[in-house]
């Protein structure tokens, strides 16, 4: 069995700590663990850890190298699958795909799943205890996962589950987000599911529905892995759903029940947090109702008859966000873009291949940064040079 982790995605609508520099898939939003963090120890209860890849840019390359080292002290950089540049998850998917068929050479009968590592999964042994099934049950299918719906969600994709087979469902359809109406028949029929875009199948299976259902891509597949890189940037850039889930006739759908949640939003982050025991000490309520609070500094922040707001802040911004207006926070950063502030891009955490560092001070005439030497990085590039010389240039 195989995982692949897609870790990409700018998660515009969790700025100000979601940053160009400095993604949400590294940042610690809901436990002490980063978001790839919890999903390559909750996918290695499921999968071999030496089994796990993931897909991400060059940018990003040593944020996920240190930040999986720090769980998995064995983790190797050709664990690690280098998206040329972004051209949605079809192609991210055949990356990887033709990465492990061609240069780590598995059995092509071997069972593959795909996730992302943006999403939160609150009964994690359940969960491992699905995937391992229906890995194994999985046959010569295109496999999802499909999630109970607990809601009538609008900003999320429905899968519509036909006549049941083992322990999977046929697809009849997939629907796209509905409005509120349709969203609530979709929960009171119990025929529709949420499409959490998980998806499973293996080499061989993966490689004859891609020329059925899509020549052009399996064109550009059917070449040596080096040629396919190359070619990289001439792939149409578009959604697995589109390529395989909705033309190949040989989709199945895993009914899952594990409490998931894609991290799209403070909205969303806010629900888990209101799931969590643990009291925040550092967040005082004083005639105040479904307010949320994320501090990556620890402040004490204290909200005064403020209702449905989030507030969120790190050491160069506070954002102060009427619950329900996740989508809006899109068009802060076409404007901070736009006029060219620095806040849109750089976060004051980050990641060299050396280790971590956080900017504590960021002025016209200087900058102050606190850094913290990763051993585990043996201060080594991927060519194996030394960084002691960069590591002096960040002073």
């Amino acid at each position: 069995m195989y995982c692949i982790i897609l870790c990409g995605g700018s998660g515009t609508r969790l700025w100000p700590l979601s940053r160009k520099n400095f993604p949400k898939p590294f940042l610690k939003l809901y436990s002490d663990k980063s978001l790839i963090q919890e999903t390559f120890e909750r996918m290695s209860g499921a999968v071999a850890k030496e089994n796990i890849y993931v897909v991400t840019d060059e940018d990003n390359f040593f944020n996920v190298f240190n930040q999986v080292k720090e769980i998995f002290s064995d983790f190797k950089k050709e664990q690690i699958i280098i998206e040329p540049m972004s051209r949605d998850t079809t192609p991210a998917i055949m990356l990887a795909v033709k990465y492990l068929e061609d240069k780590i050479g598995i059995d092509k009968d071997a069972p593959i799943i795909e996730v992302h590592s943006d999403h939160y999964i609150g009964d994690k042994a359940t969960y491992q205890s699905f995937v391992k099934k229906a890995l194994a049950e999985l046959g010569d299918n295109i496999g999802l996962i499909g999630i109970k719906p607990t809601k009538p969600d609008t900003e999320l994709g429905y899968i519509e589950k036909g006549e049941k087979e083992n322990s999977y469902y046929r697809v009849i359809a997939f629907k796209e987000k509905p409005d509120v109406e349709t969203a609530e028949k979709f929960l009171t029929t119990g025929r529709y599911v949420w499409n959490a875009g998980m998806y499973m199948f293996n080499v061989k299976t993966f490689r004859v529905e891609l020329q059925i259902c899509d020549s052009e891509m399996y064109a550009f597949y059917d070449n040596s892995y080096d040629a396919f890189v190359k070619n990289f940037a001439s792939l149409p850039k578009i959604a697995i759903d589109y390529v395989l889930a909705e033309r190949s006739k040989k989709v199945v759908m895993f009914e899952g029940d594990f409490d998931w949640s894609d991290i799209g939003s403070f909205d969303i982050l806010s629900e888990i947090a209101s799931e969590d025991e643990n009291v925040n000490t550092k967040h005082l309520t004083f005639g105040s109702q479904n307010v949320y609070v994320n501090s990556m500094n620890n402040r004490l922040v204290v909200t005064v008859g403020v209702d449905d707001i989030n507030v969120v802040e790190n050491n160069d911004v506070i954002l102060v966000q009427k619950k329900g207006k996740s989508a809006e926070i899109k068009n802060v950063v076409e404007y901070l873009k736009e006029h060219k502030y620095k806040e849109v891009e750089h976060n004051v955490m980050g990641y060299r291949p050396w280790g971590m560092y956080e900017v504590l001070v960021d002025n016209d005439n200087h900058k102050v940064k606190s850094h913290e030497l990763m051993a585990a990085c043996q201060a080594e590039d991927k060519d194996g040079e030394s960084f002691n010389d960069d590591i002096d240039g960040e002073r």
